[in-house]
């Protein structure tokens, strides 16, 4: 089950690399921002993780999902945290979410499974 772990950092990484090879201004900016906006600030660090993954679910978007679900699971936030704020983008977002919500079941389960 870690292998999905594995393979989406993997693919991410290479992509990213990719990507920010072709040296474009506007993208580069945006992955900076994007970066930057996670950051320590008025927030916490968590808080926006957290953040970050409601607004992922609700917009139904794996790869982002997966990103933040690791990154919680990296920063200290507990199964339960998690599970919370999935409760909230499942409320948000509606039943349509209810597959993706499957999916970062499957990701944490495999976040915990690399110990």
């Amino acid at each position: 089950m870690a292998d999905i772990v594995k393979e989406f950092n993997d693919y991410r990484a290479k992509m990213n690399d990719k990507i920010l090879a072709d040296n474009n201004k506007v993208i580069k900016r945006i992955f900076n921002l994007d970066t930057n906006a996670y950051a320590e600030g008025a927030l916490d660090v968590k808080t926006k993780e957290l953040l970050g993954l409601v607004a992922s679910t609700v917009l139904r978007c794996d790869d982002c999902i997966k990103y933040h679900m690791e990154t919680s699971y990296k920063i200290g936030l507990k199964k339960e945290e998690v599970v919370e704020a999935l409760s909230i983008a499942t409320l948000v977002g509606g039943t349509i979410v209810i597959p993706h919500l499957r999916k970062a079941y499957e990701f944490w389960d495999a976040l915990e499974s690399q110990e």
